[in-house]
């Protein structure tokens, strides 16, 4: 049984409650005497599910304003991630956007990684991350040269790793194309049974992000500005200032929302919009448990978990005029959309679902390494 191993959780950073933090809740429940081990930690930011965990942070946690600006120590993290010992351990599971599969084990000690996603800025946004980010010259080459060091590490610790496990298949084809490992694609967990159903929809579309350049809400902005139909955005970020002098009165930003006010808003919109692409999506799955269709750009997770023309509209290009028309279109054809429909396609990303998958899988691969190693 894997509840009689010992078994280490290694996440990048515990600083926040977003889909890498609901998947740590959920292995923790597989796995209720866990031990923790992230980069940096803030106990009032986090579940009291974690919080009942045993939690190790690395040197960084000491760093100044650690807390807060983590993220401006990259070049630190290889080698802090390097410094967990995690030699009194049977099985570890690394849950890992970035540096958490670095971790250094025994022979004897098998290691799962559960991949969000390859780090998008070294690999297949890149280019984007350079764009968006609007740095000077010398800046620029400090993070060209860093990032060149750094593909190198991602792609050799992709060998630490004896079992890999993707949140779906288009970040399964990112971890073949760019570490040349297979995984396993299990779904992340969703909330889906406690959202608030609603099979009455009221005249507004809504967006819940973060609200920085590569999540697209411009994209949104400008289509919803030239459509003058009411859109609400909710969320809070780097780009929340430029986006609010791009929008017009119809656009309504209101923050971050309590989780009771935010099922509310899901529950009442006509639409859920998202123009961004990403690894697999929470929040579309999030809006069809209740009963909400979505209209979102046609790559990425989005692909697996909304279902064109019984579930949401998709549209191929980025573009804010594409954006619009697919608007348009779903005014013309909303009729179609059934609430109960929409809501029966998200239970498939529950979190008991994951839970089953998860310990099914790790059983199985466990016992096939024991034979091997052991």
């Amino acid at each position: 049984m894997l509840e009689d191993n010992k078994t280490a959780l290694v996440h990048y950073w515990l600083t926040g409650m977003r889909g890498g933090e609901k998947v740590v809740e959920s292995i923790c429940n597989v796995f209720p005497g866990i031990d923790i081990f992230t980069l940096v930690y803030r106990r009032d930011k986090v579940s009291e599910l974690i919080n009942k965990h045993k939690v190790s942070t690395s040197f960084i946690q000491k760093f100044p304003f650690a807390k807060k600006k983590y993220q401006t120590y990259l070049p630190f993290m290889p080698v802090a991630i390097e410094q967990f010992d995690l030699s009194d351990y049977d099985i570890v599971i690394s849950s890992e956007s970035g540096i958490a599969k670095g971790v250094l084990t025994r022979p004897e000690t098998c290691h799962f990684c559960y991949c969000h996603t390859p780090m998008r800025y070294l690999w297949n946004m890149y280019f984007d991350y350079l764009k968006n980010e609007r740095v000077g010259f010398l800046k620029r080459k400090f993070i060209e040269i860093f990032f060149n060091y750094l593909r190198v590490w991602d792609l050799a610790t992709a060998s630490r790793v004896d079992y890999f496990i993707s949140n779906s298949n288009n970040v399964r084809k990112r971890i073949l194309k760019y570490y040349r490992r297979d995984s396993e694609v299990i779904y992340p967990p969703v909330d889906v049974e406690n959202a608030m159903f609603g099979s009455k929809k009221y005249d507004y579309y809504l967006v819940v992000s973060q609200l920085v350049s590569y999540k697209r809400i411009d994209i949104a902005v400008k289509a919803f500005n030239e459509l003058k139909k009411e859109l609400i955005i909710i969320g809070e970020g780097s780009e929340c200032r430029n986006l609010k002098k791009m929008a017009n009165s119809n656009i309504k930003f209101m923050g971050w929302q309590e989780h009771d006010n935010l099922k509310q808003y899901y529950a009442g919109a006509k639409a859920f919009i998202f123009p961004g692409e990403e690894d697999f999506g929470i929040t579309p799955v999030e809006a069809q448990a209740s009963g909400t269709p979505v209209i979102g750009f046609g790559r990425g997770g989005l692909l697996e978990t909304v279902i064109e023309e019984e579930t949401g509209l998709l549209f191929k290009r980025q573009d804010w005029r594409d954006l619009a028309d697919a608007v348009e279109n779903f005014e013309s054809k909303s009729s179609m959309f059934d609430s109960y429909r929409i809501r029966e396609n998200s239970l498939k990303f529950g979190r008991e679902r994951f839970e089953r998958d998860l310990k099914k899988f790790m059983e199985e691969k466990y016992e096939e390494y024991r034979k091997t190693f052991l």
